[in-house]
């Protein structure tokens, strides 16, 4: 078969293209989320509601259907990754090893990509900041190896293009049936795994870590009070503290006498799934207006979790004076269980699940 060559790659390499950028922009666009700058900060914005699980979703789903994606490119290409003699000239040599670069970093991010999503951690690096950076080394690769192959690529774009030989009929049959099967196997791999965040297809969920409906409550939960070792809360000695220009401490029965309000929000995790919740509770807004917060003020949430990566989260203004944002206290109707942040826990329109903090012990105004 002919079809280790440009026209299949060039078709491969439309598809997988798409989606590394798409994996790209909604990547970075959640590590700021996760991680702002502090100019950035306070201007971070809350709406829509659903922001973050739309841009997490659609991360984790590019992500995934980018691994069969780039198999079948690297199987259409492999014969010239071998080529003898291996450099010819100085250009040739810088060639080739940004195509190194640019597969290195591709099979890095999708392999430590996949194994985030199931929480398995077997390199003694932080993720976070590793994926980060190499992502941005993947984009630069892919983008200097775009330069370099321009001509190649506008050459064979199209089905037919100007000055090139048609295949034989068999060998564009067996293009047909390959493309076809890499489609394939990306609608297979997508649909079996994005119902962890599309609720639609969730019946489809195969071969996603999570299901938006197991869990505690209905709702899934990454991490556990055990694992976050807050042990059982003592109502009768808990107290919430808001320090600020008035401090005050408030008991968990307080907090229920101050005034309720119900929002429906997501839970949007950072390895990909999500689902919507009923939530009741007290609004932040409320309670920094009780501490005669100023206007613009942001609000650091500290919890009982003794260790932790996110046992303080910072919260800008815009979230701490969103009306969606509650210190909620039941959860679909129920009190909040232990693994789902009792007695105290924050949700938040368009933020990060690991930045809705559980087992809120104090709030301080920023």
């Amino acid at each position: 078969m002919k079809l280790h060559d440009a026209r299949t790659a060039t078709s491969l390499g439309r598809w997988l293209g798409l989606a590394i950028a798409v994996c790209f922009v909604t990547g970075v666009t959640s590590h700021y989320l996760q991680h702002p700058p502090d100019w950035l900060a306070g201007s971070l914005p809350s709406r829509p509601a659903w922001g973050y699980r739309l841009t997490q979703g659609l991360h984790v789903a590019s992500g995934i259907a980018a691994i069969p994606l780039l198999l079948a490119k690297l199987w259409a290409v492999y014969p010239r990754l071998f080529v003898w003699p291996p450099v010819r000239s100085a250009v040739h040599a810088l060639e080739r090893l940004s195509i190194a670069v640019l597969v290195a970093a591709a099979v890095f991010q999708l392999f430590t990509g996949l194994l985030n999503i199931v929480q398995w951690y077997p390199w003694p690096f932080s993720f976070v900041p590793v994926h980060y950076a190499v992502a941005w080394v993947l984009i630069g690769a892919l983008l200097l190896h775009l330069a370099v192959k321009a001509p190649d690529i506008a050459a064979h774009w199209r089905a037919r293009s100007p000055g090139t030989l048609a295949l034989p009929a068999e060998d564009a049959a067996d293009r047909r049936s390959l493309l076809l099967g890499v489609g394939a196997a990306v609608a297979a791999v997508t649909l079996t795994t994005v119902g962890q965040s599309f609720t639609p297809l969730k019946r489809l969920d195969l071969l996603a870590p999570r299901h938006p409906d197991y869990g505690p409550q209905g709702l899934p939960v990454n991490r556990t009070a055990a694992a976050a070792r807050v042990t059982r809360v003592d109502v009768r000695s808990w107290r919430l503290t808001v320090a600020g220009p008035r401090p005050y401490e408030l008991t968990l029965d307080e907090l229920r006498a101050l005034p309720q309000h119900e929002v429906t929000l997501p839970i949007a995790c950072v390895e990909g799934w999500s689902k919507s919740a009923h939530w009741t509770g007290v609004r932040v807004k409320d309670l920094l207006d009780l501490a005669d917060a100023a206007p613009g003020a942001g609000v650091r949430v500290v919890s009982l979790e003794r260790r932790g990566a996110y046992r303080v989260m910072d919260m800008g203004r815009g979230y701490a004076h969103d009306p969606l944002t509650l210190l909620a206290l039941r959860l679909n109707g129920e009190v909040l269980s232990p693994d789902h942040g009792f007695p105290a826990r924050i949700i938040a329109p368009n933020r990060p699940g690991v930045l809705q903090t559980k087992w809120v012990s104090r709030l301080e105004v920023s």
